[in-house]
């Protein structure tokens, strides 16, 4: 498992690498939680598309990231590319109806950059993959 924590000029980019399952470092993740939280972003991509599987640790991250992001108001977060499997845990969690994916990169910057409510749900359920 690899997670890389990159900015892009108002947007934070998390590329999320291998398998984000139970018996990941626990120290690992707290280090990147507080590096995302240390960068004050109000848009986040979590880019899913290298992101081989994930199971209750994993979810468990992607939403502590997500609460922590979208607490305040105008703050936006963005799941990206999931793979068939991914997408199929996402989906069963239900996690894919409160926190918007979509497709591809371009429609993820786009959710973020777009004005007004209709926003924060740009995406959501997205079956395009």
């Amino acid at each position: 498992m690899l997670i890389e924590v990159e900015r892009q000029d108002d947007v934070c980019v998390l590329r999320l690498q291998g398998r984000l399952v139970t018996g990941a470092d626990p120290a690992y993740l707290l280090a990147k939680t507080d590096e995302i939280k240390s960068q004050s972003c109000d848009k986040v991509l979590a880019d899913l598309r290298e992101l081989l599987s994930i199971g209750s640790t994993g979810i468990g991250f992607l939403v502590g990231i997500y609460t922590s992001v979208t607490k305040s108001p105008g703050r936006r977060f963005v799941l990206v590319g999931p793979r068939r499997r991914v997408r199929e845990v996402l989906d069963l969690t239900r996690i894919s109806s409160v926190i918007p994916v979509v497709s591809d990169i371009a429609s993820g910057l786009a959710a973020l950059r777009a004005e007004g409510p209709a926003a924060q749900s740009a995406g959501e359920g997205s079956s395009v993959l």
